[in-house]
């Protein structure tokens, strides 16, 4: 049984999410860093109603953008690609299982950033394996 303080802040989680990032491995740690990592305490009800959900516990993370694997070299001007983690959604599903709440960050995280490079379940699986 766990024994809770204070929920961890946005800071907090952004910090896991951050530590998470630079334990990537190499080719895949410099370009993820390119992309913008927001912590929010749950989506909006614009993203919720674009995702066909209702929920907004059922949503830990989002990414926002094109793959890489979707770009052509004719592109510019573009907006940064995006990562959310929602931190509410989280936390619920931290205190409801037995992972870590550094592993459970680190698992969501890789799994949007896995998007951004249009990579697999099991490619996002290996890099998360590779990450610690």
């Amino acid at each position: 049984m766990r024994a809770f303080g204070p929920p961890p802040s946005l800071a907090e989680i952004e910090a896991l999410a951050r530590a998470a990032l630079d334990r990537l491995p190499e080719p895949f740690a410099a370009t993820a860093r390119e992309v913008v990592l927001r912590v929010e305490e749950f989506a909006d009800e614009e993203v919720l109603g674009e995702m066909g959900m209702e929920d907004p516990y059922d949503l830990t993370g989002l990414y926002v953008g094109r793959p890489l694997t979707e770009r052509s070299v004719d592109e510019s001007g573009r907006f940064p690609d995006q990562v959310f983690l929602y931190r509410a959604p989280i936390l619920l599903e931290w205190s409801e299982g037995e992972e870590t709440l550094e592993h459970l960050v680190k698992h969501v995280l890789i799994h949007e950033i896995g998007h951004h490079f249009g990579l697999s379940d099991d490619d996002m699986h290996a890099l998360e394996d590779a990450a610690g």
